[in-house]
């Protein structure tokens, strides 16, 4: 669903008037264009910078033409004109950051997140050109996202090793209906106190409606990658959490999100209009210990989702 720059400022006002004050975004959300109304907002309504806290994330390439979508395209990144500005290399990470600051228009980055692996680049390269950015005053925090237990403890050992700036955050997918990181993943972050945010807390949509039913963007990644299937198990959940929204007179998004801030930092939830965002805010809301005994002791295990590693 594409948004006008009217229904976006629209949206990020209604956030920042309801106390939100930290928004998550990334190079690769809309080739770019997702970063440049974040920084048109901060400008026009004259958002003190200090009071906002501002995450991004650096990998993929942003195209030169505004339609295009290059993220996954085998063959632009050994092309002249796109060489360097993918990937997770130093060269890569400085212009990304250059880039990601002018469409922000912004100083800094207050979260700087990677947001997968990078397989042809050492680990060590990484970590030393994500210590040089903090140090530049560019970035003021570093995090990740989408990568394997083994892979984050790795390279935040490396950072360790040598006294360089260590991860502060793990971004992954986690929800009701899926848990697999909290296998190896929340453990290690509970140990290293690093803070874990969940993408995807409401299944795309599943966990804010009945079964059963549609809106425009479960029509839209239909039969894609971006379609997550429910399973037997996933819709007894689904009818649970439908139980308890009936029992408090909640919205069923409430119920989600009530049980998703007890298990990590913070869940990042998308909105396409400022109702939604007044949905999301569950300040207020609990659950008591056996209704959330009654939504998990259904969930069946399933494989890791990561869609790069």
């Amino acid at each position: 669903m594409q948004l006008t720059v009217l229904q976006g400022f629209a949206i990020l006002k209604a956030a920042w008037e309801a106390g939100i004050n930290t928004i998550d975004t990334a190079n690769a959300y809309s080739n770019g264009e997702s970063e440049k109304p974040i920084g048109n907002f901060i400008v026009k309504y004259k958002i003190p910078r200090e009071n906002l806290v501002i995450m991004t994330k650096a990998l993929a390439l942003v195209s030169k033409e505004i339609s295009g979508f290059p993220p996954f395209n085998p063959i632009l990144p050994n092309t002249r004109d796109y060489v360097n500005l993918g990937g997770l290399s130093r060269t890569a990470l400085f212009n990304q950051v250059e880039a990601s600051l002018g469409r922000l228009k912004t100083a800094y980055i207050d979260v700087l997140q990677i947001h997968a692996g990078d397989p042809t680049t050492p680990y060590e390269e990484t970590m030393k050109a994500l210590h040089d950015l903090v140090v530049s005053g560019k970035v003021r925090y570093i995090g990740a996202c989408n990568l394997k237990a083994w892979q984050f403890a790795e390279m935040n050992h490396i950072a360790e090793t040598k006294g360089w700036t260590q991860f502060v955050s793990m971004q992954v997918e986690h929800s009701l209906l899926y848990r697999t990181e909290e296998q190896e993943m929340f453990a290690y972050c509970k140990y290293k106190g690093i803070g874990v945010l969940s993408y995807s807390p409401l299944m795309e949509g599943h966990l804010a409606r009945l079964l059963n039913t549609s809106t425009p963007r479960s029509d839209y990644v239909r039969n894609s990658s971006f379609e997550k299937k429910v399973r037997s198990s996933d819709a007894e959940i689904i009818e649970r959490a439908q139980e308890l929204t009936s029992k408090h007179g909640w919205k069923m998004s409430d119920v989600a999100l009530a049980w998703s801030v007890t298990k990590v930092s913070s869940p990042i939830v998308g909105a396409n209009s400022v109702q939604r965002v007044n949905e999301a805010i569950v300040s207020g809301k609990s659950l008591a210990e056996d209704e959330m005994k009654y939504l998990e002791e259904l969930y069946e295990p399933q494989p890791s989702r990561m869609w790069l590693v």
